[in-house]
């Protein structure tokens, strides 16, 4: 059955704009690319859990979701303390909105990336909906 999430699978339209957002900013690890007819095809980013975010270069626009029509919204990466995230990727040039506790109770907060992606940030909280549920509560990080 079901044991997890493997990848994310993103259509990009500048593969080098899109890698200084989900490498550089986001720190995410680049793990390896994949060529298709001598060309690059994809490139996967590792998550901490060992999931991927994967880019798919070469496509044109940007991600646009009208209201009302079916869609994927966003995705989510869990983070371990919401409000020290959200100050730390400001730091780096990433527009946020402010963190807020959402109504499941937990802490979260949206980024977009270069083509319009919106991806939520989110704090596993013990007495949120989720904690409850079997979602892994967020541990600070230890240095």
């Amino acid at each position: 059955m079901i044991t997890g999430t493997g990848h994310v699978a993103l259509r990009v339209s500048d593969v080098e704009r899109s890698l200084r957002f989900y490498r550089d900013q986001l720190r995410l690890e680049e793990a390896f690319r994949l060529d298709r007819d001598g060309k690059l095809w994809l490139v996967y980013l590792k998550l901490p859990d060992g999931s991927f975010v994967e880019l798919f270069p070469g496509y044109e626009g940007s991600f646009h979701l009208d209201e009302g029509k079916v869609g994927v919204a966003h995705f989510c990466l869990l983070v371990d303390d919401a409000a020290e995230t959200a100050q730390e990727l400001r730091s780096r040039g990433v527009e946020t909105d402010e963190v807020r506790k959402g109504r499941s109770g937990c802490l979260q907060f949206f980024v977009a990336d270069p083509d319009s992606h919106r991806i939520e940030l989110m704090q596993i909280l013990p007495d949120s909906l989720q904690g409850q549920h079997g979602a892994p509560i967020a541990q600070r990080r230890t240095v």
